[in-house]
């Protein structure tokens, strides 16, 4: 099984770019073509929250759009650039797994691995939250899930990265919740976005994932007490590959023209390969 996870579409009214010149919509097409290049192509495609810069609606029929050329399964959590309304309201009728109201969670059980999608939005801040509603819910789906390998994915991460602009706005939880993933050592993953990073790091027993964004970066600055800032770096998107030999493996891919594939050819000095024995007058 093959999972896409793109994240941080940034998606804007056309004409209107992001930050004043960063042309997030190209972006998300080419995020989608870049999938659909793929041989073979995954069987669904993550997207990890803020789809939109600003949650109106025209932005997300931008997505909606750009979305509807994948030909697999799209699945996709709310961050804390969308309005939970407009997401359901314009993605729901091409997306409906998406509940009709109240936090946007689900699970999906149609793979080898489980997908739960959790809703960790708080409606005008920029961090998130697992509250004591919705980590009950999650409790209920693990309990439901008898041992299958799971991926939960999220906007923000639950953990720290050890970089201050970016653990400022977290997502909160409760004393037990890092408890609650260790006791499912089914939990292959939890992936999230937020941070337009490539970032990852051990968590209550499984591998924290966040993946960068489609469009721009935030600027690593691991100097204490700095604020985030962007930069341009090749955009890219994450690949978790399962089977059940090897489990989950994640991979990074970046987004663009690099060239073409060409095959390795190595120097006939190099050590690794074996020499001719010379032949003795």
């Amino acid at each position: 099984m093959i999972i896409a996870q793109l994240s941080d579409f940034h998606a804007r009214p056309v004409g209107r770019p992001a930050y004043g010149d960063i042309d997030t919509n190209a972006a998300i097409r080419r995020a989608v073509d870049a999938v659909l290049a793929m041989e073979p192509r995954p069987d669904c495609v993550l997207v990890t929250g803020d789809l939109t810069d600003c949650g109106l609606p025209e932005e997300y029929e931008i997505v909606r759009e750009a979305l509807a050329a994948l030909p697999m399964p799209v699945y996709a959590v709310p961050g804390n650039h969308d309005r939970r309304e407009s997401f359901a309201q314009v993605l729901g009728a091409s997306h409906g797994y998406l509940p009709k109201a109240g936090f946007l969670h689900y699970t999906v059980e149609d793979f080898p691995v489980r997908l739960i999608g959790l809703d960790t939005v708080i409606a005008g801040q920029d961090g998130g939250e697992i509250c004591a509603e919705r980590e009950a819910w999650l409790a209920g789906r693990l309990a439901e899930g008898n041992g299958r390998p799971t991926v939960i994915f999220m906007h923000h991460p639950p953990f720290r990265v050890a970089v201050d602009g970016m653990d400022v706005m977290p997502c909160r939880v409760s004393p037990g919740f890092a408890a609650l993933i260790a006791r499912h050592s089914e939990i292959e993953r939890v992936i999230c976005g937020h941070y337009h990073r490539p970032i990852q790091r051990r968590f209550a027993g499984t591998i924290g994932y966040v993946a960068p964004g489609t469009a721009h970066q935030v600027a690593l600055d691991l100097r204490p007490g700095r604020e985030n800032r962007l930069i341009m770096e090749p955009p890219a998107f994450a690949l978790h590959v399962w089977d059940a030999e090897a489990g989950l493996v994640s991979h990074l891919q970046p987004i663009g023209d690099f060239g073409p594939i060409r095959d390795f050819i190595a120097d006939p000095d190099y050590p690794g390969q074996a020499q001719p024995v010379a032949a003795h007058a």
